[in-house]
């Protein structure tokens, strides 16, 4: 996480933290042959309150998921569908918007020597421990719950880490090891390895050239041109290659997130596109409010939905891609406009939402189940349940600042001989300087 100039948190006798990329952009070029045009000194600090709601907002989510009629890994008895337009309100472009921070935050990194190396440990390490520690509890409960399994949760590692095939149901076989909720970063990682090998191999006037054409979209052009390109992979590659998160075979999601994350990049290079956003942010909230409210007519109007000829659908692929692209320009905009301000406490919650995003999931499926035999109202559950989530966040975060050996793995730096953070926290480095 990044220091305030004085730090107003109870702060430890052993320092403070690191600044983070999204606060403060002073980019140094890469030894060698990666030289990049050097970034004006400038605090982005609404893109580090995105992230932060961005990862609030996903704990709500996954809560979410446990009671709407949806598939997921545990489900309440009985299951709510009046919440099903609140779900749409947020699910077409949540993860994109993180997409875009994070490619953000890259972009402000570039030219930092070793940016893959760190970015590798950054993500895959917080990676492998998710799936060997994190992520199991929830397969265990979830293969209990859909396919009555009885053994006990040893019995149960053993058949994970042997990468067991036996739990099927009749459209798809559970994949053991798996990542779940940690598919973010894998993703994250195979984009910024892309993009860092297309700056090495691809001539950089070109690029440059690319950058400015794109930069110069303003007004109505700004939303349209995302949008026809989120629409037309709506329409042309999701209906053949739906959503897995698999990494592998995954085309139609990795051309939708990969435009989002190649965009966050363009939004570190070329910053004339943060003030066009901030200027478009009522018609973007438009854009987006509208395509939520077609996704959430159409099924209920139309008989029969799901099961409806692929023709009648295209109206709701684009309502998607609608609400996908306005609700990231949105979100933008207004946090451009009215969130680009310091405040005490953004710092550590900055660092914070990391642990909380590797956890998070687990604790809310193991509180899921846990509460069950209280029988609580429904409302009442999920309150508990949510304020378990955080606290449990906030229990690893502090678990993961205190133990030396642990950091690398819950996704924050090691220590500096200062006694400092050497970056910050949350899916980037934070600290875009070289050391």
């Amino acid at each position: 996480m990044k220091p305030l100039s004085a730090c107003r948190l109870p702060c430890p006798t052993h320092g403070a933290f690191r600044p983070n990329p999204l606060a403060r952009a002073e980019v140094s070029a890469y030894a060698g042959a990666m030289k990049f045009d050097p970034l004006p000194a400038q605090r982005l600090v609404f893109a580090d309150w995105l992230r932060i709601g961005a990862f609030a907002l996903l704990v709500l989510y996954h809560v979410g998921m446990y009671y709407v009629p949806w598939g997921w890994h545990v489900k309440h008895a009985p299951t709510y569908a009046a919440l099903e337009p609140l779900m749409r309100l947020t699910s077409p472009w949540r993860m994109s918007l993180l997409f875009v921070v994070s490619g953000l935050a890259t972009g402000l990194m570039l030219g930092r020597a070793g940016l893959a190396r760190e970015r590798s440990k950054r993500l895959l390490l917080p990676l492998l421990f998710g799936m060997a520690v994190v992520v199991p509890p929830q397969a265990w409960l979830q293969v209990r719950e859909q396919f009555g399994y009885d053994g006990g949760y040893l019995d149960f590692l053993g058949l994970y880490f042997s990468a067991y095939t036996g739990f099927c149901s009749a459209r798809e076989c559970l994949i053991l090891p798996t990542w779940n909720h940690l598919w973010f970063l894998p993703y994250l990682w195979v984009y910024t390895m892309l993009l860092l090998a297309a700056l090495r191999l691809l001539p950089h006037a070109g690029l440059r050239r690319i950058a400015d054409a794109l930069a110069r979209l303003a007004g109505r052009r700004l939303l349209l041109a995302p949008l026809l390109l989120f629409g037309g992979l709506r329409l042309g590659l999701f209906p053949q290659l739906p959503e897995t998160h698999a990494l592998f075979g995954d085309w139609a999601a990795h051309a939708s997130y990969g435009a989002m994350f190649a965009f966050g990049v363009l939004l570190a290079r070329r910053r004339a596109l943060l003030d066009a956003l901030s200027a478009l942010r009522w018609p973007a909230l438009a854009l987006g409010l509208a395509g939520w409210l077609v996704l959430v007519i159409v099924p209920a109007w139309l008989p029969g939905w799901p099961a409806v000829p692929e023709l009648w659908r295209a109206p709701v692929r684009l309502a998607f891609a609608a609400a996908q692209w306005g609700g990231v320009a949105a979100a933008l905009g207004f946090a451009r406009r009215h969130l680009n301000r310091d405040h005490r406490w953004r710092a550590a919650l900055t660092e914070a939402v990391y642990p909380l995003y590797l956890v998070h999931q687990t604790i809310i499926v193991g509180a899921a189940v846990a509460l069950r035999p209280l029988a609580l109202p429904a409302g009442l559950e999920a309150l508990l349940i949510v304020g378990l989530t955080f606290g449990g966040g906030f229990a690893a975060w502090q678990l993961a600042r205190r133990s030396g050996r642990l950091r690398p793995w819950l996704g924050l730096g090691s220590r500096a001989r200062t006694g400092l953070p050497s970056d910050g926290a949350g899916l980037a480095p934070l600290n875009p300087a070289r050391r």
